[in-house]
């Protein structure tokens, strides 16, 4: 069951299961929620709690026409919204740009946070923006056309189309355009340095069929960065929804590896 958590001027759309070490799942871009709709259980069932949004101005999250929902006010929200729920350190688990607000969230506040899981993320200034520049430049007019072509660009599986489905209709298609065209790259262009100081235990996940942010030029510059190990899982860039069992059993591994809070 999700619940509606206000924050400031906007309004996040949150799920929660499970006792344990808290874990926040965040996706990306064109994500919601639904991303880690099979992944989510099987940590539940390994005594973990899971705690997953839907970014602000995705899914069924809601911001203020005008308010930027770049990644770096999602960081922010983030944060805001583990202190409402009194969340401390919980480990961070984020795909494709939402690995933007976590990387930000931890170069900003490495002491917030046990541990970071990043799968078919961005590196630096990376964020495979030359598959959304239509989405960008989408006519609003038209923004009841867009879900159609992207359901028949991405959506191969009845799970992909489950995860997309929020963003049918004109509305659905406003929140695309709007959230593509507020994707800043510069945001973490240069905080490297950063995330290399923050020693937050790391590890990175990746499709050797990801079709948008490779292995060679992403992910291993990204592990390599974290001082994290990169673990190759048989999927493309939607990783826990095309392989849930590896990828929820390369989190499991990683988890009962970090160290005990004090």
């Amino acid at each position: 069951m999700a619940d509606t958590i206000r924050i400031r001027d906007v309004s996040v759309c949150l799920e929660r299961d499970g006792q344990g070490c808290p874990l926040l799942l965040l996706h990306g871009f064109p994500a919601t929620r639904r991303l880690w709709s099979h992944v989510a259980p099987q940590l539940v069932s390994a005594g973990y709690r899971v705690l997953i949004p839907d970014l602000v101005g995705y899914g069924d999250s809601a911001a203020p026409a005008g308010l930027g929902i770049d990644m770096a006010s999602q960081a922010r929200w983030l944060l805001e919204l583990l202190d409402r729920l009194g969340v401390a350190r919980p480990v961070i688990i984020a795909h494709d740009v939402g690995s933007a607000a976590a990387q930000l969230m931890v170069a900003n506040a490495p002491e917030r946070i046990r541990g970071l899981a990043v799968l078919d993320g961005v590196h630096a200034s990376e964020w495979a923006m030359a598959a959304i520049t239509s989405i960008q430049a989408w006519d609003p007019a038209d923004a009841h056309r867009l879900y159609p072509v992207l359901a028949r660009r991405l959506a191969k599986t009845a799970a992909l189309r489950e995860m997309l489905a929020a963003y049918q209709g004109e509305q659905g298609g406003l929140k695309l355009i709007r959230a593509a065209r507020d994707l800043d790259p510069g945001q973490t262009a240069d905080i490297g340095e950063r995330l290399r100081a923050s020693g937050v235990p790391a590890i990175v996940l990746w499709g050797e069929r990801d079709e948008f942010l490779s292995i060679q030029g992403v992910g291993q510059p990204l592990a390599e960065l974290l001082h994290a190990s990169l673990v190759r899982l048989p999927g493309g860039h939607f990783t826990p929804l095309d392989c849930p069992t590896e990828v929820a059993g390369a989190l499991r591994t990683f988890l009962a590896s970090l160290p005990t809070d004090r």
